[in-house]
């Protein structure tokens, strides 16, 4: 199983980015999914989560920007970031509760993207 990320980049602020991450692999079952942000030598940080049926949490740093989805189908999930602000820059890493085929159950990560943004 891995995870993929993409849509990362480098964006004025008060622009707008959508961050995308699929899995892939042996895949029975995908349970919560969550973006983490981790800013240059601050602590990683959960920004959103969003569970197999579709309920959502943020962090209060990103409430009311940024929406997180899922496309079931897909394997994928989607951040949506609008009024981007230059404190959001940071690498963006998406994270998975999955139910391999095999039956067991792990969380895994993606590899990260950078997102950048300029005053």
């Amino acid at each position: 199983v891995q995870l993929v990320e993409s849509g990362g980049g480098l964006v004025q602020a008060g622009g707008s980015l959508r961050l995308s991450c699929a899995a892939s692999g042996s895949i029975f079952s995908i349970n919560a999914m969550r973006w983490y942000r981790q800013a240059p030598g601050k602590q990683r940080e959960l920004a959103a989560s969003i569970t197999s049926g579709g309920s959502t949490n943020y962090a209060d740093s990103v409430k009311g920007r940024f929406t997180i989805s899922r496309d079931n189908a897909k394997n994928t999930v989607y951040l949506q970031m609008n009024s981007l602000k230059p404190e959001d820059t940071a690498v963006y890493y998406c994270n998975a509760d999955i139910k391999s085929t095999r039956g067991l159950f792990d969380r895994y990560w993606g590899q990260g993207t950078q997102v950048t943004v300029s005053s």
